[in-house]
């Protein structure tokens, strides 16, 4: 069972997404007790049992919209009627199955320790995010300066990027203090698996840095899916609101299913 449920830890680790069948009811002569578990991977993959033949495989199609969709639903199954002796089960029984989504905990980097990132994190950790902070000054990227954050690294962006562990259920953030190391981390970032890449700025400033890595043979199609100007249009003016725009931007993104425009 503990390497179950290192795989799990495994899964969310990579910002992979499952699914954990478990048998949470039964009545009558079933194929396993209360408790049985069966993890399923989204790339079909499954581990563990909870019966074998025609109820896995109607478990896993189940599953499978779980993974889609990221929400937990019962499921029913009558090992008694006609359609069982059908199928070959002749076990007699009646199962109740609880499938839970497996989704990694979305983390969000924020590039640039400024006023913004300070109440960014705050709220971002507040609504459940996992937090990692970086700029290349040590007095703004510090523990002191940003408590709530797991991670804060103080380094030049060249060397900070390619350390950074970003998949697809990391967020982006680009606040640094300048066009120069916006524009840095813009062409690092749109090279990676992130789901949620966003950055700050006037219209004026961003077709610049677009203009700019496009010159340099970046595809301009690599832009499309940029959040730019970052955050919901609310009408902020001061950090904090500016703060609320771009969580509420990533909220929006987070509660979207998988495979929605």
């Amino acid at each position: 069972m503990s390497d179950f449920f290192e795989e799990i830890l495994k899964i969310k680790e990579e910002g992979k997404n499952a699914a954990l069948a478990t048998i949470i009811g039964t009545k009558g002569s079933t194929p396993r007790e209360v408790g049985a578990k069966m993890l399923i991977l989204e790339n079909g993959k499954i581990l563990g049992t909870i019966g074998g033949g025609c109820l896995e495989a109607e478990v896993w199609q189940e599953a499978m919209k779980i993974i889609k969709e990221e929400k937990p639903r019962t499921v029913h199954f009558d090992l008694t009627g006609k359609k069982a002796e059908e199928i070959g089960m002749i076990c007699g029984g009646v199962m109740d199955i609880y499938l839970e989504p497996i989704v990694p905990t979305p983390k969000v980097f924020i590039f640039g320790g400024g006023h913004i990132s300070l109440s960014l994190a705050k709220i971002c950790a507040m609504v459940g995010f996992q937090v990692a902070v970086i700029d290349d000054r040590p007095q703004f990227a510090s523990k002191e300066r940003f408590p709530e954050a797991a991670e804060v690294i103080a380094e030049e962006f060249p060397f900070a990027l390619p350390k950074l562990k970003v998949n697809r259920s990391s967020y982006l953030v680009i606040v640094t203090r300048g066009h120069a190391y916006d524009q840095e981390v813009l062409e690092w970032a749109v090279s990676t698996e992130a789901r949620y890449l966003g950055m700050i700025g006037s219209r004026r400033k961003i077709k610049t840095v677009y203009d700019n890595l496009a010159a340099q043979g970046i595809s301009v199609e690599k832009f499309q899916r940029v959040h730019a100007p970052i955050g919901l249009n609310i009408g902020a003016l001061t950090p904090e609101e500016i703060a609320v725009s771009i969580v509420a931007e990533m909220i929006q993104e987070r509660r979207k299913q998988k495979g929605e425009k």
